[in-house]
């Protein structure tokens, strides 16, 4: 969190240098964590590898037949928070990671596996880029944000409804598990495989793209794969006796202490910068001349900042959009009785102190305004003294509701993207910044609207 916002990389940057000034690099429970609360990071790993995922290369050295390579002058990869601003500007350059990206002009796009209308900040911003678009398909199975503002939603299945394998543990690499269907597709629902299987057998290119495959034969082929590359060190059943029993579990990771190896002996174990050391000062990024990402860290001023930074005299409460704890980021956010949980009548809650909430004439419980010049949202307080005069909170992946199509309507329900700003946190990550954000809160007037972020399609009959 502390790192999506604008010129976030300088924090951790300077944590590093903090660390390594008081000689705790190297050392148990000392240095610097960077994602320690993420996917078991900093717990022991086994060491084990595991399954690829589906397309896999299967023949690693061998050139594909359609590489991606760069279309017209416009590149292949583009910064994933960047992708409106292709939408809106195709064909702009802009700097990452010390290399130059330009945009390209995107006429059509596929949604799959994910909700891109929770992910993406400044939705007003994100309206005015989807209307250059010709078609948009989305492949999901509930009635998110992302389906409403897609000309063609293509119903998957659930992970209940098909099979599949996963790794368990993350970054602990525990085991794998057989993750088995326990019903058939409902409705008229699909797996992924096969409805892209079906879009390509349009094309007449289904053969190669299942590669003479199905679906159990291609989970057999990542697991034997995994199954040999842990062969020396894990040795795992094959494949039928794995599906079979349900789960190969690896003996776990012994505890270790990062770059403790580094500490000993720091040339014989160099770290991975171009000179093998903690770098302070890097000359590599300093060569890359960036205004906004120097090579040494840095307090920079932010385009908006509370507490009497810029803009503050219009918005002055900090608007956190942190990680819900009652939901995983958007999934789970339509389900009703969860809502009940914790929605206050009906709308995403938010977090603010009581000398905020009493200058404003705002009870706990009251439906609030809030608001700034990128979008406004209808919302419920909730009155804490566990925040300080200042500082507002909405959990980010409350579903998008709006009023209307038209730029500037009112979210029904409370997606804090509807208030952050799509800017990058500097030229070298280009990663988002959605915790620079300023915001008013008012007592909401008038009468209030009925929540649009939940339920399905509205179903017509064809003339």
């Amino acid at each position: 969190a502390i790192q999506r916002q604008q010129h976030g990389e300088q924090p951790y940057w300077m944590g590093a240098v903090l660390a390594a000034m008081l000689g705790q690099i190297g050392l148990p429970g000392g240095g610097v964590s960077y994602a320690h609360h993420y996917s078991s990071i900093g717990v022991p790993s086994s060491g084990a590898a595991m399954p690829g995922a589906f397309p896999l290369n299967l023949d690693p050295g061998k050139t594909p037949k359609y590489p991606n390579g760069n279309y017209k002058g416009y590149s292949p990869v583009i910064p994933c928070a960047r992708v409106i601003d292709a939408l809106l500007e195709p064909g702009k350059v802009i700097n990452a990671n010390g290399n130059k990206v330009k945009l390209p002009p995107y006429k059509m796009v596929v949604h799959c596996g994910g909700n891109q209308w929770h992910r993406q900040q400044d939705r007003n911003k994100m309206k005015a880029a989807y209307r250059k678009l010709e078609t948009v398909v989305c492949v999901d199975y509930t009635w998110t944000a992302t389906c409403r503002f897609s000309d063609i939603v293509l119903p998957a299945c659930t992970q209940f409804e098909r099979n599949d394998i996963d790794a368990y543990g993350s970054y602990s690499g525990r085991g794998v598990i057989a993750m088995q269907k326990l019903v058939d597709p409902l409705f008229h629902s699909r797996p992924d495989f096969e409805i892209f299987r079906d879009l390509t057998r349009r094309f007449g290119r289904d053969k190669e793209y299942c590669r003479g495959m199905e679906e159990m034969q291609w989970l057999e082929t990542l697991y034997e794969a995994c199954r040999k590359e842990n062969a020396r060190k894990f040795p795992m059943p094959p494949f039928g006796e794995f599906w079979k029993k349900g789960y190969v579990l690896f003996p776990a990771g012994q505890p270790t202490v990062r770059h403790a190896e580094f500490r000993e002996d720091a040339e014989l174990n160099a770290l991975g910068t171009p000179s093998g050391f903690i770098e302070i000062f890097s000359r590599k990024i300093a060569n890359y001349g960036y205004a906004d990402c120097p090579g040494h860290p840095v307090w920079m001023e932010k385009q908006e900042r509370s507490h009497g930074g810029p803009r503050s005299d219009r918005y002055p409460l900090w608007m956190q959009s942190v990680h819900p704890d009652k939901r995983l980021h958007s999934q789970m956010c339509d389900s009703e009785p969860m809502r009940q949980t914790y929605a206050v009548k009906g709308r995403e809650p938010l977090y603010m102190s009581p000398q905020d909430a009493r200058a404003r004439g705002i009870r706990n419980g009251d439906l609030v305004r809030i608001f700034n010049d990128r979008g406004q949202a209808i919302v419920g307080a909730v009155v804490s003294d566990d925040f300080p005069s200042g500082v507002v909170r909405l959990q980010e992946g409350a579903w998008y509701g709006p009023t209307g199509p038209e730029i500037g309507a009112l979210d029904t329900y409370g997606d804090p993207n509807t208030m952050t700003a799509d800017i990058p946190s500097s030229s070298l990550a280009q990663a988002v910044s959605a915790n620079t954000c300023l915001v008013q809160v008012e007592k909401f007037k008038g009468k209030v609207p009925e929540v649009t972020a939940f339920g399905g399609p509205t179903e017509v009959t064809a003339p």
